[in-house]
């Protein structure tokens, strides 16, 4: 395993993290439910050959974005048995909770306890945007965070971001950060934060956290027919997620990619790629050839979902993410079946009521209303 400096913590983390947003569920598909047993395996596995950062979040594995979900508690059983002292441990403030600095301390005690843990090591103030930004402020975030890293209940702060490149500089100039978890992967250069926000977070010293490094999992299952010939141009050969993974590697400024592996054999290639690829180590090629392959999926991709999950649970009971990955699918591969097979009919485009409350969690900021429509008229 390579390991990276954590920006102005001098921390070294692992270059691969992992994630506990996917881990693996018993059958039933109750996103509650974790199969512990095999996901204990898995994580424990990771940390055994070298991963260090091991990040989750309040909601993770929950029924919805205002109650707490299964992943903190089920990171502490990982943890035991020595293993917390083998890693930095990574949770997140649920922003969209917070009316008062005493929400704030509400919520950190209670991870603390799920967590079973004195201190977290790097704590998030999650998934911000303009709108919750502004509310934390007024708050007193900043109070909140200085107190929280005084009396020792995390020791580095940071956030993870969902919003405008405007918006992103703002917060960062706002405070004495650590760290940011961003998303970024070969299809996102100029989404969101970007590649221009990578680039003046490292500037600032800090520490920089990659989610959807696959977006959500599609940079690996997802692949047009057109895409794979242009992979087999390269004289090194590997698997789309190797070029994904060793694409976002490549940048310098990157601390650490967040993966959420769900099955050994994803966590087997990963871990032998996080300790193969350095910075700049990409030749001019291959990323011509990532290049290439980034206009094959822009040119088919419709809908900028990465299945995040934060716009479930749908109050009329689509499944919006199922909708929109069916649909994504159609248009890369020119054929669907599934949509009319495995979504019952609560679940489909045509039971949305356009009541709005997905797009008010979305972080993608995708007019979810009317790309169903678009679904619904391809499909039913």
């Amino acid at each position: 395993m390579l390991y990276r400096k954590f920006g102005k913590t001098n921390e070294m983390v692992s270059a691969l993290g992992f994630g506990c947003m996917r881990l693996p569920i018993l059958p039933g598909g109750d996103q509650t439910k974790i199969d512990e047993e095999k996901a204990i395996e898995l994580v424990r596995y990771a940390i055994d050959n070298g991963v260090n950062y091991i990040d989750t979040a309040y909601p993770y594995h929950g029924t919805g974005m205002n109650k707490g979900g299964a992943s903190e508690p089920f990171v502490a059983k990982v943890l035991k048995d020595g293993y917390r002292e083998k890693v930095k441990l990574a949770t997140k403030l649920p922003s969209w909770l917070i009316k008062t600095r005493e929400d704030m301390d509400k919520y950190l005690n209670e991870q603390l306890q799920r967590l079973e843990t004195d201190s977290i090591d790097f704590y998030l103030v999650h998934t911000l945007n303009a709108k919750v930004w502004e509310t934390l402020k007024e708050a007193g975030i900043s109070e909140f965070l200085d107190a929280a890293i005084k009396d020792g209940r995390i020791k580095y702060a940071g956030f993870s971001f969902h919003d405008k490149h405007e918006t992103f500089n703002k917060i960062i100039d706002y405070y004495d950060w650590s760290f940011c978890q961003i998303q970024y992967n070969y299809l996102d250069e100029d989404f969101q934060a970007g590649t221009s926000g990578l680039k003046y977070a490292a500037s600032k010293g800090l520490g920089i956290t990659i989610m959807e490094p696959l977006r959500g999992g599609k940079l690996a299952t997802n692949i047009p027919k057109e895409a794979y010939t242009v992979f087999d141009k390269a004289n090194k050969k590997r698997t789309p997620v190797d070029w994904a993974l060793s694409w976002v590697w490549n940048h310098p400024e990157v601390s650490v990619i967040l993966s959420g592996m769900n099955e050994m054999n994803q966590i087997v290639e990963n871990i032998k790629t996080a300790s193969e690829v350095t910075s700049n180590s990409l030749t001019e090629k291959e990323l011509d050839i990532i290049h290439e392959v980034k206009t094959i999926f822009k040119e088919k991709v419709k809908v900028n979902c990465t299945a995040c999950e934060y716009c479930m649970p749908c109050p009329a009971g689509v499944n919006i993410p199922g909708c929109f990955t069916f649909y994504n699918n159609y248009h890369m591969f020119g054929k669907e079946e599934n949509y009319n097979r495995f979504l019952g009919p609560k679940q489909k485009a045509s039971s949305c009521v356009e009541c709005g409350k997905c797009e008010t969690h979305c972080p993608q900021g995708i007019s979810i209303r009317q790309e169903l429509k678009k679904v619904k008229a391809l499909f039913e």
